[in-house]
């Protein structure tokens, strides 16, 4: 009854021979739920500092240990290790800017946000569409401080313009891929830890990939995994693009993942967000 009176209040007019209120609109709803995301999100400067120092803390890790112990037994120079490794720390800075906003989608849908909504001309499902946004903007900023920091490490690139761009547009999809995927976990958890602790099993999937070590150097168990999973390809085409190669066929492979996921994802929301609105 509830439910039926919300609805009337909010098309039905003031007064006799008033004209209904319209609703304001999916891009407006966007643009006004965008914003309040990324103004919370830098608001939080300690998971958006994290979001960043982690990966930056991984890269130096991998390159002045990991990476000077290959040199040496191999007669080459850390930045060559860099240049391995650097897709992956980018991806892996996606993941971790991500899991924050499965925290936040599962606190909107378990606080009574959404509720609150239901008394408003907002389509609800613009709050999910304004998460995915201001976690676009923070992971390609997080990701672009990694690769500034890469570059003052040593590396360098022999990529054209167009390669270049080619690997920025891969490791930009898997973004928009992680964060769709981590706003869809938000909303199924019952709660942000169980939401956070979801998203934390994606996190792993970048040490068990060719990110930092070649799949043939793994053990038979894990190089099945670890050769046919979804983050390898896009690991190994951004590699060959950002060195100046051919990915070969590698690419495709990793864009159909990533079309994969955001289909079942988009899937999942469409089949499970109205549900929990209507609660």
């Amino acid at each position: 009854m509830s439910i039926t009176l919300t609805e009337q209040s909010t098309t039905a007019p003031a007064h006799p021979g008033a004209a209904p209120m319209r609703g304001a609109g999916a891009m407006t709803g966007l643009r006004i739920f965008s914003a309040r995301s990324l103004k919370h999100s830098f608001r939080d400067g300690e998971s958006l500092l994290m979001a960043v120092l982690l990966p930056l803390m991984l890269m130096l890790i991998f390159t002045f240990i990991f990476g000077e112990s290959i040199a040496a037994g191999q007669g080459g120079d850390r930045s060559d290790y860099l240049a391995y490794v650097l897709p992956a720390i980018a991806l892996t800075a996606a993941g971790f800017g991500a899991s924050y906003t499965a925290v936040v989608v599962s606190n909107d849908m378990t606080t009574g946000f959404m509720n609150r909504l239901r008394t408003m001309p907002f389509p609800a499902v613009t709050v999910l569409l304004g998460h995915t946004v201001s976690s676009m903007v923070r992971n390609l900023l997080a990701t672009a401080v990694v690769v500034g920091v890469a570059f003052a490490l040593g590396f360098r690139t022999d990529a054209s313009v167009g390669q270049f761009l080619g690997a920025v547009g891969l490791i930009s999809l898997w973004i928009l891929v992680i964060t769709v995927v981590f706003a869809v976990l938000g909303m199924i958890a019952g709660s942000a830890e169980a939401a956070s602790g979801y998203g934390f099993i994606l996190l792993f999937l970048p040490y068990m990939s060719s990110g930092f070590a070649p799949v043939e150097t793994m053990p038979g168990w894990l190089r099945g995994f670890a050769g046919h999973q979804p983050m390898t390809p896009i690991i190994d085409s951004s590699r060959a693009l950002l060195n100046g190669q051919t990915p070969g066929s590698e690419w495709w492979i990793g864009i159909l993942w990533c079309v994969g996921f955001i289909a079942v994802a988009v899937w999942l929301a469409a089949v499970i967000f109205p549900k929990k609105v209507a609660r």
